[in-house]
């Protein structure tokens, strides 16, 4: 009932920017959504927080994203702009939505930073 998907993600060299998209699509007449944010994901690590913005437009970050990346939403669409990349910023990144209190994922999208 509830589809997220994903664009935006690719090869980029240190200092550079790129911009994350997540498109929401459900079928589902009503429902509320809790909050939307974005994680990512180093290998052999658990999947980590990077962002979020609540149904008030409050947003959260994690302190190694702080004052780089900026979440914003517009309608259907979850944004994560991400200026200033570093090497330690490739991971696979994740649309998520917590819509009717239930979690929604995107397939993920490959972020690699070059030196």
């Amino acid at each position: 009932q509830v589809q997220l998907v994903e664009s935006g993600g690719g090869l980029v060299q240190a200092g550079g920017s790129l911009r994350l998209s997540c498109v929401v699509s459900t079928r589902l007449i009503m429902f509320s959504v809790n909050a939307m944010g974005w994680y990512r994901q180093y290998p052999a690590k658990e999947r980590e927080l990077v962002a979020t913005i609540s149904s008030g437009g409050s947003t959260d970050y994690a302190d190694s994203v702080k004052g780089r990346f900026t979440i914003s939403r517009d309608k259907n669409r979850l944004y994560l702009q991400m200026n200033s990349l570093k090497p330690e910023d490739t991971a696979v990144y994740y649309c998520n939505v917590k819509l009717n209190s239930q979690n929604y994922w995107g397939q993920g999208t490959q972020v690699t930073v070059s030196s």
